[in-house]
């Protein structure tokens, strides 16, 4: 990979090795990671659990996001959305950036390891291989597909902070993985139609590009489709009640109202509309899975 530092000669600050580990992303996971502690005890997850759970799942987290910048330095020095990164614009070196990968996701395995569990520790190790090595340096570049079969990697984090609990891979915190799982494609396809030049550009076969966009967007309805039906699952199994249940519909339903405008209208901002949609739609459809856990609580042996 060409080191594009070379053309630049500027000092890294803090906020640039933040900005390296995608805060926001990072942030929406713990969320997930947080709500799979909690739906995993009908009690209080202790403190020690909560603090260093979540912050050695937010170091390895961010460590591969970090490994993401690295690797697509160039690709990134070439798209407007991301042309102003650290790496992209040689205010971090490869070097340094390299050094903030593995102190990062080292000091983040370990902490889980030490502190939480041995499972939870391993977990994140496959989650970082996934995205960090297996996405960003392979899929990403290979098959228009690679959302779908990537999105397994960054779907985890409530897996994580249910074994951060139990010690143990259960129904519960696999249903919940299965959630993010479904959630993935919509949400980035649709920003991938809003990008879909930019991805060209650079070479990237995002399903847009490879298949058109009326292709990607009845593929975003036939997921969306899917997404709901997964997000009933755990209503119907006894794992949460019907604040959950009526919360999970009507979430989706704006999710599909979203999906059938990209499809049937010519509304140019709806990929945009529907990829911020559906943040808040995976943050709101969280907080009511752990509001139902608490208030509205049922017996689950899962």
């Amino acid at each position: 990979m060409t080191d594009v530092t070379q053309t630049y000669a500027q000092t890294a600050g803090w906020r640039d090795y933040l900005e390296m580990c995608k805060p926001r992303v990072v942030l929406l996971m713990l969320l997930c990671t947080l709500v799979g502690m909690f739906l995993a005890t009908d009690g209080m997850v202790p403190w020690d659990i909560i603090v260093f759970g979540n912050l050695g799942v937010a170091l390895v987290a961010g460590s591969a996001a970090a490994l993401n910048h690295l690797v697509d330095a160039n690709i990134d020095a070439r798209m407007a959305r991301t042309q102003n990164r650290p790496l992209a614009q040689g205010r971090v070196t490869n070097t340094q950036g390299a050094i903030f990968v593995g102190v990062t996701g080292i000091t983040g395995m370990t902490m889980l390891a030490v502190l939480i569990n041995p499972l939870t520790a391993w977990l994140n190790l496959a989650s970082w291989l996934g995205y960090g090595v297996i996405y960003s340096m392979y899929l990403k570049r290979a098959t228009p597909q690679n959302i779908v079969i990537g999105g397994l990697f960054g779907a985890a984090p409530p897996l994580f902070g249910w074994t951060a609990v139990t010690g143990s891979v259960d129904g519960g915190g696999l249903l919940l993985v299965l959630i993010i799982f479904a959630w993935t494609p919509p949400h980035f396809w649709a920003l991938a139609i809003d990008r879909m030049e930019e991805y060209r550009k650079v070479d990237i076969p995002m399903l847009p590009v490879t298949h058109g966009e009326y292709y990607t967007k009845v593929h975003i309805l036939l997921y969306t489709i899917i997404m709901v039906i997964t997000t009933i699952l755990p209503y119907l199994i006894g794992m949460s009640n019907i604040f959950y249940l009526l919360s999970a519909l009507a979430l989706g339903a704006g999710f599909l109202y979203w999906s059938l405008v990209m499809l049937f209208t010519d509304n140019e901002r709806a990929p945009m509309e529907t990829f911020r949609y559906s943040i808040v739609y995976l943050m709101a459809l969280f907080v009511a899975l752990l509001i139902d856990h608490y208030f509205f609580p049922v017996t689950y042996l899962g």
